[in-house]
This record gives structure tokens, C-alpha cells and sequence, in this order.
């Protein structure tokens, strides 16, 4: 096996407050491999974008507080000097952020936003760069990329916009690619076609992906691999065919029930998981944090349950009997009502 392109250790993430300290992310693990898209799926507040901001240093609040590995081909992101992720930053990792208009700095043109990432990582000239910047709005689907290369982002609509982000996060043809969102803001056909132009890109290109999102249908479209997050652990992960047909760890089974059905007898009312997320700042994490939540929690929920792999490369952090998940998934997942 390949040496992998990340590898992620016992990543934590906390903040100093006026009310003691919240943590985000805590103690995650896991690896995206050269050419792997790994889909990072969870709830608002699971710990998805915090955990790949910390790791390209993206977090700037002096009272964060950021402890493990992050190994990019084998440098520790997390101890580098803010100079060497600058280097790194743009060329050899790039991030699609969640907001296209906030990612674009209105007062200048799309041509200008990408060839300034060209010039600052290669040694080109300004014509040069602009070329290349035609180049890859074409390749994104801009029409007319020669003449909406000089273009203000309030010019474009929300899919254009995003699409703009996109070429310039493809600029220095990096090796991994973060895309934190990136359909959340666009209608379902738009989505649709932003996820069918990461897909081609991604061959095109040979990009690592990983894809932060709360859409199971996102992740069982595009991902290799999935990671279920909450309340800053990862409940489950494995490859996206396992995890989508097989699902172990009951948060799971409730984003897939949340997902209206495309065959079969239509129902009135999905099953909805109960409650609300864990807050960061809940001060007792030594127990299953869905436990609040869970229909089938019990004492053996405490103390916090670990990753365990029931099935090669299929892990999961739940106590329930492996045996009894089959009939156990069934019942979370059944709709609540039937329509007539």
C-alpha cells in the first residue's frame, strides 16, 4: 500500500472561554491516500470544518489549542511556521470554502483572484498567469472564460461564483483539495452539476479530496471512504459501499433515515433523530456523546466507547451487540407514518 497523503493523529481541537474550556474536535484519527475522496459527514457543530481549518493552520485565535499530528508526505503541519504553510497553502493543499461571495474580495475580478494565487506560488508573469486563469474558468464550465476572466464576483451568480473558487483552488494543481460545503449554498441543480465537475476534475487532475458535508446523498455520491462525525469524534468510518448499505452506529442510521426514499411506499413523515446536538462545551465527554439522543442507550454507554473495527476496515464507536444490529438498524430506520 501506498504511503498515505494526510495522516491525521489523535487531532485535538479547544477553546479558552469565560466558561472553561470547549472542545471541538476530540482526538480523531484517520488518512486520505493519494487520489482518495473522503467524505467527512456530521450534523452543524460536529467538528467537520474545525478539525481541516486546525490543520492547515487556519485558525488564528490565540486561545485555540491544537495537540496532535497532522502528517502531510511525512511534515507535521502542525508544527510548521506560518511561512512554510504559506508554501503550502494554495499550491500543494487548497480549500473550497463553504460561502463563494465571502471567499471572493468583491473588488476585484475573478481573473485577478486567480492569477494572484499563480503568481504567488510560481514564478510567472502577470500575462502568464491571467492566461492560465482562462484557462481554468474554461475548465470549470465559465462560458466565455476570455471575456468573464475580468469579471467581479457580484457579476456571476452563486454556481458561477462557486465555480470561480473552484479554478482557483485548482490553480497550482494541488495534491489534496478541502471542500468545506461546497454545493450548501446552490439550488439541487446546481449542486448536482458542482459535484459532477469535482468528480471530473478530480480524475483529471489526480486530486485528493476530502469533502466536509451534512448530506449523506453528497457523500454516497463522491466519497471513497466516509467519516461520521459528532460532537467532535467520529462515530463511524469506512468505505463509503460498507458504510451506506451496512451503517453500525445508530447516528448514522438517523442521517440515513433522514433521507426521503426514491422507490417503494412513500411516507408522510421521516424518522428525525431526537433532541439536539451535544454542545462543544458540554464539561462530561466520558460517555457516548449521542447517548442523549440514542433510543437504545444504556449503561454500558459509559465510559466513552472506542473505535472498534467489526468488519475489516469498518469501524465503529458503539457498545451495542454487534449481533442485534441488523434488527436494531431496521427499527431506526423504519418511517414513522405511512401516507395513504
Amino acid at each position: 500500500m501506498s504511503e498515505p497523503l494526510l495522516d491525521v493523529r489523535d487531532l485535538r481541537v479547544s477553546f479558552r472561554t469565560r466558561t472553561g474550556v470547549v472542545t471541538a474536535v476530540d482526538g480523531i484519527s484517520f488518512t486520505v491516500g493519494p487520489g482518495d475522496v473522503v467524505g467527512l459527514v456530521g450534523e452543524s457543530g460536529s467538528g467537520k470544518s474545525v478539525s481541516m481549518l486546525s490543520v492547515l493552520g487556519l485558525i488564528d485565535n490565540p486561545n485555540c489549542v491544537i495537540e496532535g499530528q497532522a502528517l502531510f508526505k511525512g511534515r507535521d503541519l502542525l508544527t510548521m511556521s506560518d511561512d512554510e504553510l504559506r508554501a503550502v497553502r494554495g499550491q500543494e493543499i487548497a480549500m473550497i470554502f463553504q460561502d463563494p461571495m465571502t471567499a471572493l474580495t468583491p473588488v476585484y475580478t475573478a481573473g485577478w483572484h486567480i492569477s494572484e494565487q499563480i503568481r504567488a506560488h510560481e514564478k510567472v508573469s502577470k500575462k502568464a498567469a491571467l492566461a492560465r486563469a482562462v484557462q481554468l474558468l474554461d475548465a470549470v464550465g465559465i462560458p466565455n472564460a476570455a471575456d468573464r476572466v475580468n469579471s467581479y464576483p457580484h457579476e456571476f451568480s452563486g454556481g458561477m461564483r462557486q465555480r470561480v473558487v473552484i479554478a482557483m483552488a485548482l490553480s497550482c494543481n494541488p495534491s489534496l483539495l478541502i471542500a468545506d460545503e461546497p454545493t450548501t449554498a446552490l439550488d439541487v441543480t446546481i449542486q448536482a452539476q458542482i459535484l459532477e465537475l469535482l468528480k471530473s476534475l478530480q480524475s483529471e487532475f489526480g486530486s485528493s479530496i476530502v469533502l466536509i458535508t451534512h448530506d449523506m446523498g453528497v457523500v454516497s455520491q463522491m466519497s471513497d471512504r466516509v467519516m461520521v462525525m459528532y460532537g467532535g469524534r467520529l462515530a463511524e468510518a469506512g468505505p463509503r459501499r460498507e458504510v451506506m448499505r451496512n451503517p453500525l452506529h445508530p447516528y448514522t442510521w438517523g442521517l440515513m433515515a433522514s433521507i426521503p426514499p426514491t422507490d417503494g411506499t412513500r411516507v408522510a413523515r421521516l424518522a428525525a433523530i431526537p433532541g439536539a446536538p451535544i454542545s462543544p462545551g458540554d464539561p462530561d465527554r466520558d460517555h457516548c456523546l449521542f447517548s442523549a439522543r440514542c433510543r437504545f442507550v444504556s449503561d454500558t454507554c459509559r465510559p466513552q466507547p472506542e473505535l472498534v473495527e467489526h468488519i475489516p476496515g469498518h469501524f465503529d464507536s458503539c457498545v451495542l451487540p454487534f449481533a442485534d444490529r441488523v434488527e436494531l438498524r431496521r427499527q431506526a430506520m423504519t418511517p414513522l407514518e405511512v401516507a395513504p
